[in-house]
């Protein structure tokens, strides 16, 4: 199962963080951020085209479009 939202596409970065020391910026290893994702079933009467592929199933999705499915029953 891939860390990918099933919906939107939305994966897995690659993020610095930059620390700051006496007023220069310390070099800091790169770090893998991961999306929020829920195992989360699809209604079958979604109105939105792209919920419409998924409808019936339990899906990993995203928060984001958790949200924007709930909007929209």
């Amino acid at each position: 199962m891939a860390k990918q939202c099933a919906i939107c596409g939305k994966k897995s970065i690659m993020a610095r963080k930059l620390n700051k020391l006496r007023g220069k910026y310390n070099p800091a290893p790169k770090k893998r951020k991961y999306p929020n994702l829920q195992q989360v079933r699809i209604p079958f009467d979604t109105q939105r085209k792209n919920f419409k592929k998924f409808a019936g199933k339990r899906v990993l999705a995203c928060t984001q479009c958790i949200k924007t499915l709930s909007k929209t029953n």
